[in-house]
């Protein structure tokens, strides 16, 4: 009987461990929304607004944190990325990670988790970062001033801070503006919102460039807009730029 209990203990704090050691993730509700830049204060590759309709998903409630990193990295022998000048903190978002590295963490997670687990289009990044359907409209995720939204170039201390300790937007989603720039899963076109699908768009034609999203520690407020669109090569590991998951 007490090596039966021991087990069941063994078994729930390994499954605690477990949960805790990886992303929540928060449900997105499909909606229909104007992508693009709509302030007036983006770069032509912010244009044309159009109107996208995107299907439900589910998408990280936070970047994903060194300490879940780590986790990973210790389940499967793999190296922990090069530290940033500024040390490891378990509750701030993991960086010095590629576009690859990231692809294999989702990888990984899809397994441990019996779920399709990837980076998020550009267009479901763009949709959540708003709010989804519960949009109040906001230039960044989270609000009308990045002082308050997120964590940038004038408050935070020129390294990375602690996810969820900003304002989290309608859809209870953090640092979607600023702390890390966040890989997307599309290859990078100036011009593809030109052409690009109006239900659920991908580009999934190669190039040289990924694309990332959100702004970072290091960047002005301009660039931590929810519109704006940066790219780098997907071998980069840059100590500004993480990533978040999706599920759908």
């Amino acid at each position: 009987m007490k090596t039966t209990i021991l087990t069941l203990a063994l078994v729930l704090a390994s499954l605690f461990t477990s949960a805790q050691n990886t992303p929540k993730l928060i449900k997105v509700t499909g909606g229909t929304f104007t992508m693009g830049d709509a302030f007036g204060m983006g770069q032509s590759d912010e244009q044309p607004t159009h109107e996208v309709t995107l299907s439900d998903f589910s998408i990280g409630k936070t970047e994903v944190t060194v300490a879940q990193y780590r986790y990973y990295c210790s389940s499967t022998g793999i190296s922990m990325p090069e530290e940033p000048s500024w040390g490891w903190s378990d509750n701030a978002p993991i960086v010095n990670v590629s576009w690859n590295d990231a692809i294999n963490y989702c990888d990984w997670l899809s397994e441990k988790l019996d779920q399709n687990i990837t980076l998020p289009t550009e267009a479901q990044w763009e949709f959540a970062a708003r709010g989804g359907t519960q949009s109040e409209g906001y230039k960044y995720a989270g609000g009308r001033s990045m002082a308050t939204a997120g964590w940038y170039s004038d408050n935070s201390g020129r390294k990375t801070q602690t996810v969820a300790s900003k304002k989290a937007n309608e859809l209870g989603l953090y640092d979607m503006s600023g702390n890390v720039w966040e890989w997307c899963i599309d290859w990078y076109d100036s011009g593809y919102y030109a052409n690009s699908p109006s239900k659920n768009p991908k580009n999934t034609t190669r190039a040289d460039y990924r694309v990332l999203r959100g702004g970072s520690w290091s960047y002005g407020a301009s660039y931590c807009r929810v519109a704006k669109r940066i790219s780098f090569k997907p071998d980069n590991r840059l100590n500004f730029s993480g990533f978040r998951v999706v599920s759908f």
